[in-house]
């Protein structure tokens, strides 16, 4: 089923729009940003240079969607409307501050609890990963997929090693090649290009985490789940999800095995 007008007409307003934040990152990257916590995690000028651009660029040409942001005030009014842009105008603070070039600028736009158009725009290395629902997706314009991986044996996970290798594990995990990236939305862009076959993450994502990088993968032919198979959804009171994992079926199945047992905290609601 080809993308919906709509769905076509908010991603190209998506890719333009991660463009332009993604130039202010690189400016206030060249100039040095001021660094403070906020919460126990970093933020940065950056961080809000980025996010006031989004939102004047998104907001001023669609005013009746809601809006979340990782720096925002959530604004409860957002659960009424019927499209929501869901936004993280940097992913990957860490590596920014450490002048490293593996952040990015995830958008999406979600309609009836699911992303149904997304970009994740890296800066630094000029990379536009897009997709809207039922129309394939894209890095700078050209189709990609996810790989064919079905073993774990031998798979390029994009994932700290270290998590794999607690003893808490009842068996080893096989072999396999490790790419830590601080982007948890470049991570799924990685896995939607192939250049990665698999992520996972056991600890709670935000919804501006995920949701843009979540279609792209998805319309990449990876599945996007929490780690117990459950579908990601959006626009609720509490914007956290459980977990993460993206892989193509055959090793998204092979890894589903292996996290079976895994019980983590109950999910918010």
């Amino acid at each position: 089923m080809p993308a919906r007008e709509i769905d076509r007409a908010d991603l190209a307003l998506l890719i333009a729009a991660a463009r332009e934040a993604g130039a202010v990152l690189l400016d206030w990257k060249a100039k040095g940003a001021k660094v403070w916590n906020k919460g126990g995690t970093p933020v940065t000028e950056a961080d809000h240079a980025s996010n006031a651009l989004l939102h004047e660029r998104l907001l001023g040409a669609r005013p009746d969607y809601g809006w979340l942001s990782e720096e925002t005030a959530d604004d409860p009014a957002r659960l009424a409307t019927q499209r929501q842009f869901v936004v993280d105008p940097l992913d990957g603070t860490v590596s920014f501050i450490k002048n490293k070039d593996d952040f990015t600028v995830s958008l999406a736009v979600v309609e009836n609890g699911a992303p149904v158009a997304g970009a994740v725009f890296n800066p630094s290395r000029g990379e536009m990963f897009a997709a809207a629902q039922g129309g394939g997706a894209t890095l700078n314009g050209a189709p990609i997929a996810a790989s064919d991986a079905a073993a774990i044996e031998g798979c390029r996970m994009v994932a700290s090693a270290a998590m794999f290798k607690h003893p808490s594990w009842p068996e080893a995990w096989p072999e396999m090649t490790f790419q830590k990236i601080g982007s948890i939305a470049y991570r799924l862009a990685m896995v939607a290009s192939g250049r990665g076959d698999a992520t996972l993450a056991l600890s709670p994502k935000s919804d501006w985490d995920i949701a843009g990088g979540e279609i792209i993968a998805r319309e990449a032919g990876a599945i996007v789940s929490a780690h117990d198979g459950a579908p990601f959804r959006y626009n609720r009171p509490v914007t956290d999800q459980i977990s993460l994992l993206a892989a193509p079926p055959a090793l998204y199945a092979a890894l589903s095995r292996r996290l079976a047992p895994v019980r983590l905290p109950p999910r918010k609601t």
